[in-house]
């Protein structure tokens, strides 16, 4: 499989593809071309022109003029001085992620780079050479400075790489696949430096985990509604379409196709209104709990809130994100802010919102299985033993309600921190990459109760016996979850192993 890098229209599904299915990129030639062009304009103009980062210092010091002679080494000399992050290395996906970021604005031909640069990014990412870079280092406004510092330090031949599941030095992996490191001409190092390449890396992944997260949320909810036998009008259409928010109407949808065919679910008409009902004190609940009822309005916003994140970080991993922007075609050089990531820090603070409300959600539903004073249909902690003597899920519940205690905390906002930092001339800052891995904390952490629950849920449908009764969507995601782990029994055993097999399967796989 080969995905065609243009600079213009790299999707998420061809993201995920690259990142997590090993899909070999390919250049565009027009926009090699291009690149070209825009080289030998930068090349000449810079001959006897006054040019930041070409002919300058860096930032506050972009005031020294840098001798002719010394243009190659101030890259090099750049490169080496910001490659100072530290920390744990970003896992291997968000490195590769980085490399495809970097890639495809490189291709935008607006940086005067020589095409070696996206001929040496290229074989990075196709032979699976992973630069290291660290959680700590960068504050999202000059770009991502100190994390691409590092790849650029590897791109050089430089520092060390992740290759074959182990860190080994980049010049012994180069030899090795018979590989030439980047070569820098005139403004190489800036240009891949200067951008918002691992933040929005790290973004795209995160936004590809909460939809996957999400998904499975909406068909645990479906299935806690089966176990409730709630009634279905909460998900129809005709109450729904009278709130048109495109979120909403997508999960309510959703739920019918899932719930389709279920034997569970209740038709108020047949229950309330066909026959005349004169008790006093009505003993089956009329309306379900919030979590159970208002599905479609609590995670319609956050299926609408991935959606929007999709399409702003679509939007910057296919632009020009460095400084400065090279027209060649109008021969001009523009100075700016294309580097700064506020863009990708906002969205990552309101996705990780978004997905803390989602584990929230999970918690409350696993609740809800786990009080039998609640639901009324099953034991304390869905106990399938001896009462007292056995705990049933009573453990795992701690899991839960922890980890989505450590995510209301976690989203607390990391866009409005901006320190000043370099001088004050980065006087405000994004620190999108703080909150990128944020982000992606919450989202992991959401896995984790997910996995929870679901286990809950299928002990729940063992407990009342209902396995034949459910739709022949979630009767599917029953059976796929007891082949991985076995039907519960009455003894009482550790359950870390189910529970982290349960969490790798939902985590790794998507459901529609």
């Amino acid at each position: 499989m080969k995905i065609e890098i243009t600079g213009g229209d790299l999707t998420l599904k061809e993201f995920n593809k690259i990142v997590f299915e090993n899909a070999s990129v390919v250049l565009n030639k027009n926009s090699v071309s291009e690149l070209d062009k825009c080289f030998r304009f930068l090349k000449t103009y810079a001959e006897k022109k006054l040019i930041y980062g070409i002919n300058t210092g860096f930032g506050p010091m972009a005031q020294y003029r840098i001798d002719n002679d010394d243009r190659n080494q101030l890259q090099y000399n750049l490169i080496r001085s910001h490659a100072s992050g530290c920390g744990a290395i970003l896992r291997p996906e968000f490195l590769k992620a980085t490399l495809v970021a970097r890639l495809s604005s490189m291709m935008k031909a607006k940086s005067g780079i020589h095409k070696n640069t996206v001929e040496v990014l290229k074989d990075f990412i196709n032979h699976n050479i992973l630069p290291q870079i660290f959680e700590h280092g960068g504050v999202g406004a000059s770009g991502d400075l100190v994390q691409l510092a590092h790849v650029a330090l590897c791109l050089i031949g430089e520092g060390e790489v992740m290759y074959d599941g182990k860190l080994q030095s980049t010049k012994k992996v180069l030899t090795k696949l018979q590989l030439k490191p980047l070569q820098v001409f005139i403004r190489e190092g800036l240009a891949l430096m200067n951008g918002t390449s691992c933040m929005t890396g790290i973004g795209m992944i995160n936004t590809i985990m909460a939809y996957r997260a999400t998904k499975w949320q909406i068909v645990m909810s479906a299935m806690v509604n089966e176990i409730s036998e709630a009634y279905d009008d909460h998900i129809s259409k005709e109450l729904n379409q009278v709130k048109p928010h495109a979120g909403q109407q997508e999960v309510s949808l959703a739920m019918r196709k899932i719930l389709r065919g279920s034997k569970l679910m209740k038709k108020r008409q047949e229950h309330l209104y066909d026959k005349e009902v004169t008790e006093n004190i009505v003993n089956e609940k009329v309306q379900e709990y919030y979590s159970s009822r208002c599905l479609p309005q609590i995670i319609g916003p956050v299926w609408d809130t991935i959606k929007y994140t999709e399409k702003v970080l679509t939007s910057e991993i296919n632009s020009v994100n460095d400084n400065p922007i090279i027209d060649y075609k109008n021969e001009h050089i523009y100075h700016g802010g294309n580097f700064h990531g506020d863009y990708v820090s906002i969205e990552m603070d309101k996705l990780k919102i978004a997905i803390t409300k989602l584990s929230m959600l999970a918690e409350r539903q696993l609740n809800y299985l786990l009080n039998h004073n609640l639901n009324q249909k099953l034991s304390p902690f869905i106990n399938m033993g001896k009462l007292g003597l056995n705990f049933g899920l009573q453990g795992m519940q701690y899991t839960a309600t922890s980890t989505v205690a450590e995510n209301q905390t976690l989203s607390n906002p990391m866009y409005i921190h901006s320190i000043p930092n370099n001088n004050d001339n980065q006087d405000i800052v994004s620190m999108g990459s703080n909150a990128a891995l944020m982000c992606n904390r919450v989202i992991e952490n959401t896995f984790d109760v997910l996995a929870v629950h679901l286990i809950a849920i299928c002990q729940a449908i063992d407990y009342r016996n209902i396995q034949d009764k459910l739709s022949p969507i979630t009767k599917n995601v029953y059976e796929k979850v007891r082949n991985i782990t076995p039907h519960f029994v009455d003894e009482p055993k550790a359950r870390y192993e189910e529970l982290a097999a349960v969490r790798k399967y939902i985590h790794e796989n998507d459901l529609y």
